[in-house]
């Protein structure tokens, strides 16, 4: 635990602990835990549906494969995300994006029930499903979400666009596998999943919606100055970023030639290369900052480091 970034740590501690809560607790019948009809995410529609739930839901689980499938891939690639990003705007993207897969399942969830509802009663509007669902509300609370993994979709989807050309091991493959063929075949698993199963029990809908907000977030980070999300295959945000403030990465020490008065040196030509030099070391120290961005994220730079890269900005 003591190598873990902090808020994958602190995100493993809290559900862990929310489950063993809503464990201990115990069952209020077959179909699931007390806690989770509290703070599990019912449909928009039903009369036990609250707005914090789109936040609560996700640290929620059903059972003790589900919370052990989804802590070990937060722990497996939070991780790694978490180093690059920086603790601020890995814990932005992970409830972000839960929010985000737990509002796609509420439209899904909204087709569903109007496509159930319209084939009893012809004609019914959008606009009637209220009055419906009033009339249905027992059914309606039933319909809940709960799990982090349409959160830990979108970690795995960001591993997979940090690091595309990542080879990692999956069970049970014999080879591995590059990691974005496992973030695309993921994807794909899911899509089908949602489109061939019917009462499973899994929102796959949720997760893929986790995957979508995750991706057009790193698209639109990528566009960004200040953003980017770094990684060995992926730095082109880090190359506007080493433009901006100086051109191109040295490969090595500029060189100044300047030409000789015969037996001295003007004393401006002296100036000017010590100019050059002065330039040298801070382009040097730049780039030592940017790629320090890119591996732990901008938090973790000294202040001296964030002056030094505000007062190069400003030259």
């Amino acid at each position: 635990m003591r190598n873990i970034p902090i808020v994958t740590k602190n995100l493993l501690i809290v559900n862990v602990v929310a489950f063993l809560v809503c464990f201990l607790m115990g069952k209020n019948g077959p179909d699931g835990y007390v806690l989770n009809d509290l703070l599990g995410l019912h449909f928009f529609l039903a009369s036990d549906f609250h707005i914090y739930q789109l936040f609560t839901y996700m640290f929620m689980h059903g059972g003790f494969e589900h919370i052990i499938f989804n802590m070990f891939a937060l722990w497996m690639f939070g991780c790694v995300v978490e180093r690059v990003w920086g603790p601020k705007k890995f814990l932005f993207y992970y409830i972000a994006c839960g929010v985000g897969a737990g509002l796609f399942q509420e439209a899904a969830q909204a087709v569903q029930f109007y496509v159930v509802a319209s084939s009893q009663l012809p004609g019914l509007s959008f606009s009637d499903l209220t009055v419906v669902a009033h009339n249905s509300s027992a059914v309606l609370n039933q319909w809940t979400t709960v799990g982090a993994s349409g959160a830990i979709y979108a970690i795995l989807l960001a591993f997979g666009m940090i690091y595309p050309n990542e080879r990692i091991f999956i069970f049970p493959l014999p080879i591995p596998i590059k990691a974005k063929y496992f973030v695309i075949g993921y994807a794909a698993i899911e899509l089908f999943s949602a489109l061939a199963t019917t009462g499973d029990g899994v929102a796959h809908i949720a997760h893929l919606g986790g995957m979508v907000f995750g991706f057009f977030m790193i698209r639109y980070w990528r566009k960004q100055v200040d953003g980017g999300y770094g990684g060995s295959h992926t730095a082109d945000a880090f190359d506007k970023l080493k433009n901006m403030f100086g051109g191109k990465r040295n490969t090595g020490k500029r060189n100044f030639t300047y030409t000789r008065n015969d037996s001295y040196t003007s004393q401006y030509e002296q100036d000017a290369e010590c100019t050059t030099n002065e330039k040298v070391v801070s382009q040097e120290e730049i780039d030592r900052i940017l790629d320090k961005i890119r591996k732990s994220g901008y938090d973790s730079l000294t202040k001296e480091e964030k002056q030094s890269l505000f007062d190069q900005s400003n030259k």
